[in-house]
């Protein structure tokens, strides 16, 4: 059953593949250069594993989570090399509606915080809505 106060917490290495530098090489070649810390898309993408994983244990047959919204705060760059850790708490469920409070820590300090909110769909009718999107 889904109740506030789940949570889940991973751990992740923080490799130049995650980092401003490498995303701006990769969508801006050629263009400016961006410092060799923990890019905010990556950290905000593996807060939103994180909830996705806390809840995935307590969903019925055929259901999934997609992500709807999130509302982040990047707090302190964090180098190449240094181990994060990402939590996300279940905070409210309404309905489908399941909002999380997520974080993330570097070993020195808090370095993100915020909001991430998830809902709960039928896979079947999801894949159907991607297949008739790609038709």
């Amino acid at each position: 059953m889904l109740e506030p106060g789940l949570a889940l917490t991973r751990e992740y290495d923080v490799e130049r593949s995650m980092t401003a530098a490498a995303l701006a090489e990769r969508d801006n070649p050629g263009g400016g250069a961006l410092p060799e810390v923990w890019s905010t898309p990556d950290m905000i993408g593996k807060m939103e594993i994180v909830a996705a994983a806390l809840v995935e244990g307590h969903l019925a047959p055929g259901q999934i989570t997609v992500g709807a919204r999130n509302e982040i705060d990047h707090l302190a760059a964090t180098p190449v090399g240094f181990r994060v850790r990402v939590g996300a708490t279940l905070s409210a469920v309404d309905g489908r509606k399941l909002i999380f409070a997520v974080e993330a820590h570097d070993g020195k300090e808090k370095v993100g915080e915020g909001v991430h909110v998830r809902f709960i769909v039928d896979a079947a009718k999801f894949d159907a809505r991607l297949q008739q999107k790609r038709a």
